[in-house]
């Protein structure tokens, strides 16, 4: 990155943090200005600014952005919270981060003719994680059930870190097929092993430095801003660690995340206080990695686009991830609102972008490889636009239909026990939704 192309960059976010509210009004997400930003400035064909993809510290930046987003994330979810609808976080990584990979899969190789099995398990695992970070104004919408908002939110903190090792597993096959120079597995070794050393040392590092960080505060240890920087320092930290030791840093981010979150005990200054460096930080990165992925992605999209690119963007945002959310909370009791309501706010994003990058950094800009890169980056640029402008009006809507639903279930209720009375049994009566049995409760 050139300084031209820095100094632009920070008058981008100078030019956001002034009228974002303006723009967030109109439906206008910071992700889609940066991305904007760097296809028109930064284009090979054409921009004036000049972006080194090739140059491995695009990639650092993207994974420590994803990381610090995690971080910040997971530290506001309330672990007791999760605890009472852990089935439904667990429903949707266990059952529908399955399915949607190996449909995204499928519906990559019948489409692409030219493109290898590995290529199109690529784009699959790619595609399947969502961003919180997109959806952000669904999930900070108090309206909203906090229910959802938490399940929206959990789903997208974990379903990175479990699919990063079926990405970095389809890209070691592409490259041996490539015959790629170095092809290697950076995320050598067992998935699962992967997981949990992450899951082990986001635990350690988590809890730890929360209760460092309280103690010091306690004993008066800690200078002004000091407990701010050790948030960060948790953040960084519980990432590198995992990677060191060959495990899923990502997973190992956003358990730290939870981890300090539960573990922190000052009365005196909030979690989200500590937290709001981390998160700053990486909402200012996340800006960068927008800009690079407009400058960088993009015009790969726009160079291969094709009807069946075109269909395999729009299949991906809608059955790829409707079908096996829905197939994933059948039996849950969500109604049919709720389900597609979590189907549809599954934005991709910064993961999408991350893995995208170590695609041309691990088998370089390849013309066998630009239909996968160009399938992730019109799916991520569509999700940008789609899932910013609709964020707002479906969040209303959705608040609007839960309002009708309820009171709707108990006039039903109520006429249930008026003919109950003239000779039906209690056990055909159905029964009130409860802060404590209706998944759509707020749980407060």
């Amino acid at each position: 990155m050139t300084e031209a192309t820095f100094a632009v960059l920070a008058l981008l976010i100078l030019g956001w943090a002034v009228f974002s509210r303006v723009l967030s009004r109109a439906n206008i997400s910071g992700a889609l200005v940066f991305t904007a930003g760097g296809y028109l400035l930064a284009n090979p064909g054409w921009g004036p600014l000049t972006v080194y993809y090739e140059a491995p510290s695009i990639h650092v930046i993207a994974e420590i952005t994803l990381a610090l987003l995690l971080f910040a994330d997971a530290s506001r979810v309330s672990i007791g919270e999760v605890r009472r609808d852990l089935r439904f976080p667990v429903r949707l990584l266990g059952l529908g981060l399955p399915m949607s990979v190996l449909l995204g899969s499928l519906l990559a190789a019948w489409l692409f003719d030219d493109m290898s099995w590995a290529l199109a398990g690529f784009v699959g695992a790619t595609l399947a994680p969502t961003d919180a970070a997109l959806s952000a104004q669904v999930i900070n919408d108090e309206r909203i059930p906090a229910r959802v908002r938490r399940v929206l939110n959990v789903e997208s903190g974990l379903n990175d870190g479990i699919v990063t090792p079926v990405v970095a597993f389809t890209l070691a096959i592409a490259a041996t097929e490539l015959g790629a120079a170095g092809a290697h597995d950076p995320h050598g070794g067992s998935a699962l092993l992967e997981v949990a050393i992450g899951a082990v040392v986001g635990i350690a590092l988590g809890l730890g430095s929360a209760f460092l960080l309280v103690l010091g505060s306690r004993r008066g240890w800690i200078l002004a801003g000091g407990r701010r920087l050790g948030a960060l320092a948790a953040a960084l930290g519980s990432f590198g660690v995992a990677v060191a030791l060959d495990g899923n840093g990502f997973i190992a981010a956003f358990v730290a995340g939870m981890a300090f979150g539960a573990g922190w005990r000052d009365e005196s200054v909030s979690v989200e206080e500590v937290g709001e460096l981390p998160e700053l930080l990486g909402e200012v990165l996340a800006f960068v990695v927008w800009f690079l992925f407009g400058a960088v992605l993009v015009p790969v999209a726009v160079d291969e686009l094709s009807p069946s690119l075109l269909l395999y963007a729009l299949l991906s945002l809608t059955l790829v991830r409707l079908l096996p959310v829905a197939l994933a909370l059948v039996g849950t009791g969500l109604d049919r609102g709720t389900i597609l309501f979590v189907g549809w706010f599954g934005p991709r994003g910064l993961a999408s972008v991350v893995f995208a990058l170590l695609a041309v950094e691990e088998l370089g800009e390849t013309s066998v490889l630009a239909p996968a890169i160009a399938a992730v980056a019109l799916t991520v640029l569509l999700s940008v636009v789609l899932h910013g402008v609709s964020a707002g009006p479906l969040g209303r809507q959705y608040v609007r239909f839960e309002k009708q639903v309820i009171p709707a279930t108990a006039m039903r209720a109520r006429r249930a026990v008026h003919h109950g009375s003239r000779g039906a049994t209690t056990e055909t009566l159905p029964r009130l939704p409860s802060k404590e049995t209706d998944p759509r409760s707020d749980g407060r």
